[in-house]
């Protein structure tokens, strides 16, 4: 009897392997890691903003509206912190890219504002501030990237034949990916009009 069973476990495995099933479970954890990965370098750059923040606050502390558009959209994403399961959620992973995609418009405004200020712009701390959020937001198209292809290659793999099978037997779905127009959209720079300058009065006048 207990050869039997054993006999039964391994070709079993065997068969489970020749559907998918261990290559599902592979993909299924690199999804999860990539995904971790995107999380740290979104945190790394909200945990920037209170001190860019009151560093350009320290400057320009008549920019309230652009200060306080970055304060309430860093509280906004870390309302959004959501795991690996929970981004397999079109709906879920729609709303968690809404509110990335509004800081970082956020910070784009604040960026563009800080050019009316030369000596925000001289100062050491903003500098440093602003090249490691430079650095971040590297660090975070790089981390996307990856959760993209480690979503795409998943999504890919349930769907042939015969893993499809084995992907249904066991419960697994497709999981949802960041879409292609919000991208284009939180990419893109924010339009910025100044006002004309008010000519200097003509001597005598």
């Amino acid at each position: 009897m207990q050869r039997f069973r054993l006999l039964f476990l391994i070709v079993l495995a065997a068969m489970l392997s020749g559907c998918g099933y261990n290559t599902i479970q592979q993909q299924d954890e690199a999804v999860k890691a990539q995904w971790s990965e995107v999380l740290n370098q979104y945190q790394r750059r909200a945990d920037l903003v209170p001190n860019l923040v009151a560093t350009v606050k320290g400057f320009a502390a008549q920019e309230e509206r652009v200060l306080t558009e970055v304060t309430n959209a860093r509280s906004r994403v870390g309302q959004m912190n959501i795991s690996a399961d929970q981004a397999s959620d079109p709906e879920t992973l729609k709303k968690f890219q809404a509110a990335q995609g509004e800081l970082s418009g956020a910070l784009s405004r604040l960026l563009v504002v800080s050019e009316n200020y030369p000596e925000l712009k001289s100062n050491e701390n903003f500098r440093d501030l602003q090249v490691q959020l430079e650095g971040t937001e590297n660090r975070v198209t790089v981390a996307r990237n990856r959760y993209i292809q480690s979503v795409q290659a998943y999504n890919t793999h349930i769907r042939q034949f015969p893993v499809n099978i084995t992907a249904k037997l066991f419960g697994y779905q497709p999981k949802a990916n960041f879409s292609v127009e919000n991208e284009a959209a939180i990419s893109k720079a924010p339009t910025v009009e100044f006002a004309p300058a008010t000519p200097a009065p003509a001597p005598g006048g």
